[in-house]
C-alpha cells in the first residue's frame, strides 16, 4: 500500500524530469503500479483510512510522484455533477484543447507539495486527451476522453508531472493572481 512517505516531495530530481514512455504490452510491474496508485488515491479519500495512515486526500497521482519516471497516471475524482471519474492511463496525452482559459478557485493544491503556494494557474476549459487506459478487469484498451472544467484541470495537472511541470511553475511570477477579462474560475 502507498503512503504519503512514497510520495516525493518538491526539490527532488525526478519531479523535474520528462518521463519515459511506457512500451506495451503493459508489463505486470507497470499494472501493480497503477493498481497501488489508484488504490492510494481511494485511500486518501475514505476518511476512516486516510486518517489512519495520514493520507492527504488527493484526486489524481502520477508515476513520477512517486519516483517512477514513467508515463503513468492515475485519477479518482468528482466532478461539478457529482459523476465519478476513475482512470488508470498510460502514455495519456492532450491532442486537443480550447481557446477558452479557467483556473480552479481558490487554488491548485498538490500532494508532492506541502505548502499552500498563492496564485492562479491558467490552463484551457475544455481538452481532448489520447491515452491507453487500464481496465478494472486488467485490460489495456486504447481510449480517446474529453474532460471539461474541474476534470480537465485535474487531467493537466498530473499530464504536466510527466512533463516535469509543477503547478508552482505555471503561476505567473510577476502577478500571481493576474486574470485576463472574461475568465471565469472553477470553484471547487
Amino acid at each position: 500500500m502507498l503512503t504519503m512517505k512514497n510520495i516525493i516531495r518538491e526539490g527532488h530530481p525526478t519531479l523535474k524530469k520528462v518521463a519515459e514512455e511506457v512500451k506495451l504490452p503493459l508489463s505486470n510491474q507497470d499494472k501493480k503500479t497503477l493498481k497501488k496508485m489508484l488504490e492510494f488515491l481511494q485511500n486518501s479519500q475514505n476518511e476512516e483510512i486516510a486518517q489512519k495512515y495520514n493520507l492527504r486526500p488527493g484526486v489524481g497521482l502520477a508515476a513520477p510522484q512517486i519516483n517512477i519516471s514513467k508515463r503513468l497516471i492515475a485519477i479518482y475524482a468528482t466532478d461539478e455533477e457529482n459523476k465519478l471519474h476513475s482512470y488508470m492511463l498510460i502514455n495519456p496525452k492532450i491532442i486537443s484543447h480550447s481557446v477558452e482559459l479557467t483556473y480552479l478557485y481558490p487554488c491548485e493544491g498538490c500532494l508532492s507539495i506541502d505548502r499552500e503556494v498563492p496564485g492562479f494557474v491558467l490552463r484551457p476549459r475544455r481538452i481532448t486527451v489520447q491515452a491507453h487506459q487500464l481496465t478494472d478487469e486488467g485490460e489495456v484498451v486504447p481510449v480517446t476522453l474529453r474532460f471539461k472544467n474541474y476534470m480537465a484541470i485535474v487531467l493537466q495537472h498530473e499530464i504536466d508531472h510527466l512533463n516535469g511541470i509543477l503547478f508552482t511553475d505555471r503561476i505567473n511570477q510577476d502577478n500571481p493572481f493576474y486574470v485576463p477579462e472574461g475568465v471565469q474560475p472553477i470553484e471547487f
